[in-house]
């Protein structure tokens, strides 16, 4: 299980006095193709998806995830991840703009409201760096066809007003690129409201940015409690040193972490590949949460697998690591429907006696259900 540093990478020996400080990552991120070709050697389907891919989602890739690009392998799982190919402009008929359907749950700008006691709140539309697969492209990095137009205090009110909700996920984009003092602030606001239990954010800036996990955020955070945070890790290859320290500082700050990874073509869709990253995840203190079906997001059929790829992972995983290693394969129904659990068949029979179940050596046995009158009455 090794956990090793990449640095200096790509970049010269003396900019490592500022290689910590985030906001010098955040502003020497490679955003053009020139930029791009100056480190790695390019194959013409990545250029001209760069070309094109002002017009759909930016391309931004921080320093710290560069260094984990290979220089000359256009098939490495991190290009895959964060370079954009001309088959983004590839037109499928069965893809959406917006997958989960979320615009149509939107109570007020920026507040999606599917669930009955949990809301997803789109904070901002800016990340450190851009997924090529992004469920949100239609809205994040601001090039493309859609605005974010988050109304902050419409959705507090809402939020006020509506005691069934417990439970907010911020989101975007990426909350943890706000300052100490403006998270801190939505994260007062959501606080003052007496039927929200509690509170989640969703974030890659731990993976993109570990520089961002500093101790003066941990300790903001920590007046947040019960403050859960979900991280987005695709690859074992990104859980460097770097990635591990923060990790870990987030959990001792008693936040308790969660990773979702989306199932890629190229990236993560083998048994081995994602062993070893639920494994290097629970070593960084995360429990691996959900494995998401890529979702049908226009130009990403090139990154999409079949779902019994996803079946066939989860049966490599189960029985044959711990329980805690295991995520949960999920669809998010196209076009609204919410996350659906996908899982391998056990049960191979069920009567109203009993059920017939095959285990991961494929092995059947037979559990009896009990009497559907009890005994004391016949």
């Amino acid at each position: 299980m090794k956990f090793q540093s990449h640095t200096p990478g790509y970049w010269p020996e003396e900019v490592m006095d500022k290689w910590h400080d985030h906001k010098w990552q955040l502003r020497k991120r490679i955003n053009s193709l020139e930029e791009l070709e100056s480190k790695i050697n390019l194959s013409r389907e990545e250029r001209a998806g760069i070309l094109l891919s002002g017009n759909k989602l930016a391309m931004s890739i921080t320093p710290h995830f560069m260094n984990l690009v290979d220089k000359d392998d256009p098939t490495c799982p991190i290009r895959r991840q964060v370079i954009p190919r001309i088959e983004e402009t590839w037109e499928d008929p069965v893809e959406l703009s917006d997958p989960c359907g979320e615009d149509s749950h939107m109570p007020v700008p920026g507040l999606v409201h599917r669930y009955p006691d949990r809301v997803l709140f789109l904070v901002t539309d800016r990340c450190a760096s851009y997924c090529r697969y992004c469920t949100r492209s239609r809205v994040v990095s601001g090039v493309g066809e859609q605005q974010l137009e988050t109304q902050y205090e419409a959705a507090f009110e809402y939020l006020e007003n509506t005691p069934s909700v417990r439970d907010v996920l911020l989101s975007g984009g990426d909350p943890l690129l706000f300052s100490d003092a403006k998270l801190d602030k939505i994260l007062t606001r959501l606080r003052q409201i007496p039927h929200i239990q509690f509170i989640r954010i969703g974030s890659r800036i731990p993976v993109f940015l570990p520089q961002r996990i500093t101790p003066e955020l941990c300790e903001m955070l920590k007046k947040h409690h019960p403050l859960f945070i979900s991280i987005h890790t695709n690859h074992p290859k990104e859980l460097t040193t770097e990635v591990q320290q923060g990790l870990i500082r987030l959990a001792e700050a008693g936040i308790p972490l969660g990773n979702q990874s989306v199932l890629l073509k190229g990236v993560n869709d083998d048994v081995l590949t994602q062993r070893s990253l639920v494994h290097k995840l629970l070593m960084c203190r995360v429990k691996p949460y959900y494995l998401y079906q890529c979702d049908l997001i226009e130009g990403s059929s090139h990154l999409r697998t079949s779902v019994n790829k996803g079946l066939e992972i989860i049966e490599g995983l189960r029985g044959h690591t711990s329980g805690y290693a295991i995520p949960q394969y999920v669809i998010d129904g196209p076009g609204g429907g919410g996350k659906i659990p996908v899982n391998p068949n056990y049960v191979v029979q069920k009567t109203d006696n009993q059920i017939v179940l095959r285990n991961y050596e494929g092995k059947e046995f037979l559990y009896p259900e009990p009497n559907s009158s009890p005994a004391f009455l016949e």
